[in-house]
């Protein structure tokens, strides 16, 4: 019994690499695949492992820049060598999912998401890029485009992250899929410390993130915010907060975040996610999410009815977080906000509930998977 485990790329340590990380822990014999690696987006779970990489590892500054090598991707999975094993699961939010199996092996996708700069925020991602990047990705978008969709058909069964990403899939792939959560680190929650009188934006400094609305609601309501994460918009987030009370934390060790996410008033998170992390991890320590009541925010965040984690916001704007942040202070005096309850509700997200589920199904597609699997006692 033959097991690979891909994941598009390792650059960065995020919430896909966690899920990567902690399916593999399944299968303590299987192979790693992906596109590119680098050292400090290797899940500590990964090292040690076997890590096959494409071409694309040996080409100068892909590992930086490998959203610049859009048009290689194809290319780049199909030369990934995938013969010989009986069960692939990749771990995708863009094209690892296109690898070439053999006839009989069974793939399952846990898709974090199709490409959103392919789909849904294709317009918006090609705004953003320099005259060049933008010429080259108008030329060649519609090739990758088709090249997606058709390797996922090869794929024998998809995994949802979020009930919004199953709608994705089937919009974009005709494909049905099973929704699964992602995995939550509970252990690493800070429950013993008091919050402060400030609040908190997590999460990589880029453009859909809308972290320049937090930025300009907090300014004109006097209320101060920390500012956790890094990226191509810091100093432009940095020239937006001069003259108010804002603290840039730069990128956290794991440690350091997870205390920031104890000290805060409430987290502020403003993007359209597929699924998003960050507001569960702010609620495993108990604080309430102030949140755009869209997309994966609606699965994460319990925003309305009896024993409510946070509040929703109506629109990705300045007065609608503002609105949103004076409706929260107000529940907040009246008691609303329980951290009891708040951590509870972060604990069905768990990484025990992932493993135990993906374990499952698994199981259920392709029974003899059971004969590679660790232990249950021995995962995560």
């Amino acid at each position: 019994m033959r097991v690979a485990i891909a994941h598009h790329w390792f650059v960065t340590r995020g919430g896909g690499e966690r899920v990567a990380e902690c399916i593999a822990s399944i299968f303590p014999g299987a192979e790693i695949f992906t596109l590119v690696a680098a050292p400090r987006g290797t899940p500590a779970g990964l090292e040690g492992r076997t890590i096959h990489t494409s071409f694309l590892q040996k080409v100068p500054f892909a590992r930086d820049h490998h959203r610049h090598m859009m048009p290689l991707y194809p290319s780049a999975a199909e030369s990934l060598d995938l013969r010989g094993f009986d069960l692939v699961i990749s771990s995708d939010s863009g094209p690892i999912k296109g690898m070439r199996v053999d006839p009989g092996a069974v793939h399952i996708c846990y898709c974090h998401s199709p490409m959103r700069y392919l789909y849904d925020g294709y317009e918006s991602y090609r705004e953003q890029m320099g005259l060049v990047t933008r010429a080259v990705f108008s030329l060649t978008a519609s090739r990758v485009r088709r090249w997606d969709v058709e390797a996922a058909q090869r794929v024998t069964h998809f995994i949802a992250n979020s009930n919004y990403v199953r709608n994705r899939i089937r919009r974009v792939y005709g494909r049905e899929s099973v929704v699964i959560h992602p995995p939550i680190d509970l252990h690493l929650a800070r429950t013993d410390v008091a919050p402060g009188e400030h609040y908190l934006c997590a999460g990589r400094l880029v453009g859909y993130k809308r972290t320049e609305l937090m930025i300009e609601a907090c300014r004109r309501l006097g209320r101060p915010l920390r500012v956790a994460g890094a990226g191509p918009e810091l100093e432009r987030l940095k020239r937006l907060a001069r003259g108010m009370d804002a603290v840039f934390l730069g990128e956290l060790s794991t440690a350091e975040l997870w205390q920031q996410y104890a000290e805060c008033r409430a987290l502020l998170f403003m993007a359209d996610e597929d699924f998003g992390m960050v507001p569960l991890e702010a609620q495993a320590c108990g604080r309430p999410v102030i949140a755009y009541g869209a997309g994966g925010s609606l699965e994460t965040v319990r925003g309305e009815g009896e024993e409510p984690t946070g509040v929703y916001v109506k629109e990705q704007t300045v007065e609608s977080l503002m609105e949103g942040i004076r409706r929260f202070e107000e529940a907040e005096a009246r008691g609303v906000f329980q951290p009891d309850v708040i951590r509870g509700w972060a604990g069905t997200f768990g990484t025990e509930v992932f493993l135990s589920r993906m374990r499952e199904f698994i199981a259920s597609v392709m029974p003899k998977a059971k004969e590679a699997m660790a232990p249950a006692e021995r995962v995560g």
